[in-house]
């Protein structure tokens, strides 16, 4: 029986229920899986397969080892965040080299991707628009390098012909990490006093709406994700999933051109395996702020709204069955927001009541963010859906009155 290997950073009960869609992929190979993992318990009702538990700073030596023990096949990697997916991508390349197929995006391109002013240059190569920036050099400022006294006027003029605000973001974090708000000169001036540790992008703060995207596939054929719509932008940085978040079908923002256009960029950069990208809609225009080089933090809504299974996607493009579908247009509601932590009562409820995808804890590195509720909503049962929620909130508070207010706005005519 074949032996595949899944690479993983983060508790896989966040790919809940949608990991489980890759048993029959499985039975289809004739394959056994096993979860190799750094964060987060995992039992069979989380993976359908066994796993194993390595160290949180295990080493990319360290996972060939355990996978080559294993006796593994092949592996696919569905890690995050970036720095786990460079991890992945060096695992591939040395898995690769003892004949052992791996399905991530390669070295060379994840490591452009990870690094943000690399993938602002690749975007606008590719005719995106990406928010105007600079970079900061970290050794020029703290002289670890050649000593340059002019360096901080030269990153003020600059800022200056950027326009306030801005927004300095670490070259390689991920996740809204470290990211900085600087509405005036005299907070770059603080800024650059601190003397960051890190290399920075210093980009104009666009005000708009942010969203993103995964984009799945290989070899030049790509499935463009639902739009996932996450917030809005032009202050200081939120959590991730402090706002609502929903996949809306009857949405048309004219993105298919910038679709196209990433499209066009995976194919070049030999993407395999899934990337996120991060945007910001203003004026008709779609601004990429990032490309994640593996599976996003919105991904299960994405399969929610669209129905194409990303992590049976990854085995189809293993098994060399893909592509299997070239779009998946969002068709359905797929809505996705904080809740007070869940119980079995709670869950009961729900799903009595509504098209639950999931409601668990949200746990990011060993913080307990309380409970994140995924849904769907079929077109036409929108009314019934909101009349069922806001009774059930009225008896358990569940869901925060603001955030009920925002998905009542979403799903009802008079509220748009």
């Amino acid at each position: 029986m074949q032996r595949i290997a899944f690479l993983r950073s983060a508790d896989i009960r966040r790919a809940d229920p949608y990991i489980h869609g890759i048993a029959p992929a499985l039975a289809q190979l004739g394959a056994e899986a096993r979860l190799f993992h750094t964060s987060g318990d995992c039992g069979p009702e989380l993976f359908p397969g066994t796993s194993e538990r390595l160290g949180s700073g295990a080493t990319p030596d360290e996972f060939v080892e355990r996978v080559r023990a294993w006796g593994a096949d092949a592996a696919v990697a569905i890690s995050l965040p970036d720095e786990n997916a460079l991890r992945d991508a060096v695992v591939k390349t040395k898995l690769e080299a003892l004949g052992i197929r791996t399905v991530m995006t390669p070295l060379a391109a994840t490591r452009v991707l990870c690094d943000k002013w690399e993938t602002k240059r690749v975007l606008n190569a590719h005719g995106i628009a990406t928010p105007p920036a600079v970079l900061i050099d970290s050794d020029l400022l703290n002289d670890r390098a050649l000593p340059v006294p002019a360096y901080p006027d030269a990153v003020r003029l600059a800022a200056q012909d950027l326009g306030y605000p801005l927004m300095a973001k670490p070259l390689w974090d991920s996740t809204s990490m470290g990211i900085e708000f600087l509405p005036d000169p005299a907070a770059l001036d603080g800024y650059l006093a601190a003397r960051p540790a890190a290399h920075a992008v210093l980009e104009k703060c666009v005000s708009g709406r942010l969203c993103s995207v995964d984009i799945v596939g290989a070899g030049g054929h790509y499935t463009v994700m639902p739009l996932i719509w996450t917030g809005t932008a032009g202050g200081p940085p939120a959590f991730t999933f402090e706002d609502l978040r929903y996949a809306d079908p009857t949405r048309d923002d004219d993105f298919q051109p910038t679709a196209q256009r990433l499209v066009e960029l995976c194919t070049d950069l030999g993407v395999e395996g899934s990337v996120n990208v991060d945007m910001i809609h203003a004026d008709g225009v779609y601004h990429a702020l990032e490309i994640n080089p593996r599976i996003g933090g919105a991904t299960t809504l994405s399969i929610a709204a669209g129905g194409l299974n990303t992590f049976a996607a990854l085995l189809d493009i293993l098994g060399g069955t893909w592509p299997t579908r070239t779009g998946a247009p969002a068709e359905r509601f797929a809505i996705e927001c904080l809740t007070a932590n869940p119980t079995p009562t709670l869950l009961a409820e729900l799903r009595a009541r509504i098209d639950l995808v999931t409601c668990h804890d949200l746990v990011i590195d060993g913080h307990n963010h309380g409970g994140i509720l995924t849904f769907t909503v079929e077109r036409g049962d929108e009314r019934r859906v909101v009349k069922d929620l806001t009774e059930l909130c009225a008896q358990t508070d569940f869901i925060a009155a603001p955030m009920l207010d925002k998905i009542r706005r979403l799903l009802t005519p008079a509220g748009r």
